[in-house]
């Protein structure tokens, strides 16, 4: 009896799936390649927003701060005239 396949019969069966395995290895590392380059450009993004916020703060509180100091100044010039 003999329960070994002979070396033709073995390649055969071997060297599909040894194919098979490198393409779905080749397919597995590209769709991790494309979610770690996604990863990386939406923290990019993020952290771009997050300046762009600050700025934007900070520009809109010089604005307010200008404004309020104008009608500060406005309200006693008119103090000062009347008195």
């Amino acid at each position: 009896m003999n329960f070994e396949p002979e070396d033709d019969e073995a390649l055969d069966m071997i060297i599909p799936k040894y194919v098979t395995s490198l393409i779905y290895g080749g397919l597995v590392e590209a769709v991790a390649s494309e979610n770690g380059a996604r990863m990386q450009a939406m923290d990019s993004a993020t952290s771009n927003a997050e300046e762009m916020i600050d700025h934007l703060s900070l520009m809109y509180n010089r604005a307010r701060q200008g404004s309020i100091t104008q009608e500060l100044t406005e309200i006693i010039a008119g103090a000062n005239a009347i008195s």
